[in-house]
């Protein structure tokens, strides 16, 4: 078990003195409500001696008795750089911010676009993937990572890049997207094509792949891009209805960019070396 750390990885169990984990102990479960539409907000209610950790300017209010602290994760220097560089590659701040309090306390965090707040309780070693900005808060048992697409096209095409976020309990995390979410439960061999950079969550046993759209005349003129994400069960799946790339576009109709192109304009870029 790693200096510092409050939790063992694999089983949950708190840490004593020494480095000895505290058996017979019960980690009483986070206690939330998630607030609100489509501007959602994560209310926690922190109990004596639970500790968060969150994405650096996601709070929205705390009451006053809950102490905060940021800095970088991890309990050498060698661990707090290895962890700001999981962090820079998935687009996150270098820096997190960690919540506890010796009393009952309250803390509410939001994400910083429109959109959904998803909460994940995670078991012992058991992991989510997400895309990447989705991190908003977490429990501290929670590890958090990066993990590598499989495929070069997935990385390439389809809309998440090369990294996604990696969260391993035990513990809640929340994690952030836009627009509303629809969920899947894949069985085995049972595929899900996704627009491209749709996607917010997967867990590992999901295959993620890229696809090219049926035949030219639907990749210049259907509207949708060249590329479909191809989701393979088994495992649970969170797809959001508006990606950030999206929002942008419909809300700057003049200029070109985002997650997608539509039509003739998907083949723009490829032949445009001005962009």
């Amino acid at each position: 078990m790693a200096d510092g750390a409050r939790f063992c990885g694999s089983c949950g169990q708190p840490q004593g003195p020494g480095g000895a984990t505290v058996t017979g102990v019960v980690v009483d479960p986070l206690d939330y409500t998630i607030q609100g539409d489509n501007l959602q907000v994560a209310r926690i209610r922190l109990k004596p001696g639970q500790e968060l950790y969150a994405e650096a300017g996601r709070m929205v209010y705390k009451t006053a008795n809950v102490q905060w602290d940021t800095r970088m994760s991890g309990a050498s220097f060698g661990e707090k750089i290895v962890g700001a560089f999981r962090r820079a590659v998935t687009g996150e701040s270098l820096f997190v911010t960690y919540f506890r309090t010796d009393s009952p306390g309250e803390v509410g965090f939001a994400g910083a676009y429109p959109g959904r707040i998803q909460v994940f309780e995670l078991k012992p070693g058991q992991s989510i993937l997400a895309q990447r900005d989705a991190f908003v808060v977490a429990e501290s048992s929670v590890q958090f990572n990066i993990a590598l697409v499989k495929r070069l096209g997935a990385g390439f095409f389809g809309g998440e890049g090369f990294i996604l976020e990696k969260f391993t309990g035990p513990g809640a995390v929340f994690i952030h997207a836009g627009g509303d979410f629809v969920e899947f439960d894949l069985g085995p061999g049972q595929t899900l094509q996704v627009d491209s950079g749709c996607i917010v969550a997967l867990e590992e046993s999901v295959d993620y792949d890229i696809q090219f759209v049926g035949g030219i005349k639907m990749a210049l003129f259907g509207g949708e891009g060249l590329f479909l994400a191809t989701l393979t069960g088994p495992g649970h799946v969170v797809i959001q209805s508006m990606t950030l790339q999206k929002m942008r576009r419909e809300l700057a109709p003049w200029r070109r960019g985002g997650d997608e192109e539509k039509g003739l304009g998907a083949l723009r870029g490829i032949f445009d070396s001005n962009e």
